[in-house]
């Protein structure tokens, strides 16, 4: 007699639904880490909810900043010991994945945030809005979270 059993494993906080524009970034940051021998990141719910929630923020209000972002990104339950963000906003073939990131890899602090093998989890929060006097630009914000 055979059996067949079934085990359920509860959703880990790593299981999100993104948008198409914040799986491209995720993939083409993946891919950088990759490319320089870092593991990949995963995404977290909580993190894309504080990215998402900021992200949308910075186009209502039409600044750009990183504000407080270990206490907005502790407000939705993330407790690690190290967190970091990344911001940018583009429109055209700027708003694409490959150019965010690619400027992101040219400059040194958000370079370091991409590429620092401590951070595991990420919130990716893409948005389209009115910026800058841009109609259609895509506001991101990227925040890890990791040991």
């Amino acid at each position: 007699m055979a059996a067949l059993i079934l085990v359920a494993e509860p959703q880990a906080a790593s299981h999100s639904a993104l948008t198409p524009s914040e799986s491209a970034l995720l993939a083409v940051m993946n891919e950088a880490r990759a490319g320089n021998h870092v593991p990949p990141l995963h995404a977290d719910t909580r993190l894309e909810r504080a990215a998402r929630a900021h992200s949308s923020a910075m186009l209502r209000s039409g600044s750009f900043s990183h504000g407080a972002v270990g206490p907005r990104i502790r407000r939705v339950g993330v407790k690690a010991p190290r967190v970091g963000e990344n911001l940018a906003w583009g429109v055209g073939q700027m708003a694409r994945a490959r150019s965010i990131v690619r400027m992101w890899l040219a400059s040194p602090a958000h370079r370091q945030n991409l590429l620092d093998p401590r951070f595991k989890l990420v919130g990716v929060g893409a948005i389209r809005g009115s910026f800058s006097g841009y109609s259609g630009a895509l506001m991101i914000t990227t925040d890890f979270a990791g040991s």
